[in-house]
């Protein structure tokens, strides 16, 4: 996933070290998939089965981001809920890690591709 990185910088959004594009070489496709649902699953609040901000400044450290402020925290959960609810459901999640990822937003059409390409292999 992403850690935050230990230079600063000037803008109001976390700055991080990008490890995504890491894991997919290693993963590749459907592993880096698994690992994010994984990721999602270590900080959803269990009753409600989303990431909420106070499950998610819960188990951030869990996933190193344990140095992120409160506003950060509520930056990422901001940036990342798409239907408005102040939660984050497991596409949110997925999609917010894509977009703090810029190297691996690049290589997401490949990533995607070899998905498809391994169900479609499954499937026959």
């Amino acid at each position: 996933m992403a850690a935050p990185n230990s230079s600063s910088s000037s803008s109001s959004s976390p700055d991080f070290q990008d490890y995504l594009p890491l894991m997919a070489n290693k993963l590749g496709g459907d592993g880096l998939i698994g690992e994010l649902c994984n990721g999602f699953n270590l900080l959803m609040d269990r009753e409600k089965g989303v990431i909420t901000f106070e499950s998610l400044k819960k188990n951030s450290a869990l996933l190193g981001l344990q140095d992120l402020t409160d506003d950060d925290l509520r930056s990422m959960m901001k940036e990342g809920d798409f239907d408005g609810d102040g939660a984050l459901n497991q596409m949110e999640f997925c999609v917010l890690m894509f977009r703090l990822s810029p190297e691996l937003m690049e290589a997401s059409q490949f990533l995607v591709e070899e998905a498809f390409e391994q169900e479609f292999n499954d499937f026959h």
